[in-house]
């Protein structure tokens, strides 16, 4: 059964296939999206911005009354004023980024720091998969940047110059410092980190931590290996991140983490031409709209029914604990250390 489930997402045929009959399995909404819950006053920061689910994402906050920063590498300005136009809300910003470079990562947190800060809400939504790996400009894989190491450099980069009202806190640190006092004492509710993840995060049989920042050479067959393992670090991230925010059993952040499930969506633009129009057809047909995949992100915006939570994860609507590798304390330690040294070497 274990070895079934690894070869889930194993390549892109199968991962089609089981995201189709996931679609189709009997369904347990964590909660309900009520009309009457809203983001008024509330600062939203939304990056892969510019398509798919991420301007649904976008859209929707947007309508919802939160002041919106649409972080993105492209569409700009005119996807923020298509999601103006939509919703009716003109409080929307639009910053370019390019996640496979660290020199962009620095430019757009200083940004939200002097512009945006405080943001109560953070969404990483962006993500890529390649058909063959890449080189970013500092020398990293690509999709290891844009779907994992990215996320971590940008999250704690925004932690740590308190754009979000605090300051970033070890396992060791449990008192709040005066700043996150006074952000939540303003009324503005705790901050909330929203990680897209995938299920295929459960793939991988292990982190492979001997190649950990290496450049890995790899083509279409192995990507979606690729993509889960990077979506296992993201989610092993998410789970070691609310453990340091919120040492010493108070809640100073929410961090969550969730599958939007199959999404009809450009993501897979990489694959080979003559797979194209099938694939485009079996998208249409099975696949969830980005408008309806993004309500698990959506809940975690703004749903009271998670105010004060440290961690939650949902596929789809349904709540689900992540895969064991995620949960285990020596894998979140030793990911963030090998993850900060990098950081600390760009």
């Amino acid at each position: 059964m274990t070895e079934n489930k690894q070869q889930k997402y194993q390549d892109p045929f199968r991962a089609t296939l089981t995201g189709i009959m996931d679609l189709f399995r009997k369904q347990e909404p964590a909660g309900t999206l009520k009309d009457t819950e809203r983001l008024d006053g509330k600062t939203v920061v939304v990056d892969g911005a510019s398509s798919g689910l991420g301007f649904a994402i976008s859209t929707q906050v947007a309508a919802r009354g939160a002041r919106t920063v649409m972080v993105c590498r492209s569409g700009i300005p005119g996807k923020g004023e298509e999601v103006k136009r939509l919703t009716g809300n003109t409080d929307v910003h639009m910053l370019k980024v390019d996640f496979r470079d660290v020199e962009s990562l620095r430019e757009v947190v200083s940004e939200i720091r002097e512009r945006f800060a405080p943001v109560d809400i953070l969404i990483c939504n962006a993500g890529v998969v390649p058909n063959k790996s890449r080189l970013t400009p500092q020398g990293l894989e690509e999709m290891f940047m844009v779907n994992y190491f990215s996320k971590f450099w940008y999250v704690t980069s925004l932690v740590e110059n308190g754009s979000f009202g605090s300051s970033l806190m070890s396992e060791d640190k449990g008192p709040d410092t005066g700043e996150a006092r006074h952000i939540l004492s303003r009324g503005r509710g705790i901050p909330r980190i929203i990680f897209v993840s995938s299920e295929s995060h459960r793939n991988p049989k292990t982190i492979n931590w001997g190649d950990f920042g290496k450049y890995t050479p790899y083509g279409i067959k192995q990507s979606m290996e690729h993509y889960g393992h990077n979506k296992l670090l993201l989610t092993t991230f998410a789970v070691e991140l609310s453990r340091r925010l919120n040492a010493g059993g108070r809640t100073r952040f929410s961090v969550f983490a969730l599958c939007p499930g199959p999404v009809n969506t450009n993501i897979a633009r990489e694959s080979p031409q003559i797979f194209q129009p099938l694939l485009k057809l079996v998208f249409r047909l099975f696949f969830s709209s980005a408008e309806k995949a993004a309500a698990p992100v959506l809940y975690f915006s703004v749903s009271n029914d998670v105010e004060g939570k440290t961690f939650d994860y949902l596929f789809l609507m349904n709540r689900k604990e992540v895969d064991p590798k995620a949960m285990d304390p020596f894998n979140g330690e030793k990911l963030w250390d090998l993850s900060d040294k990098l950081k600390k070497n760009l």
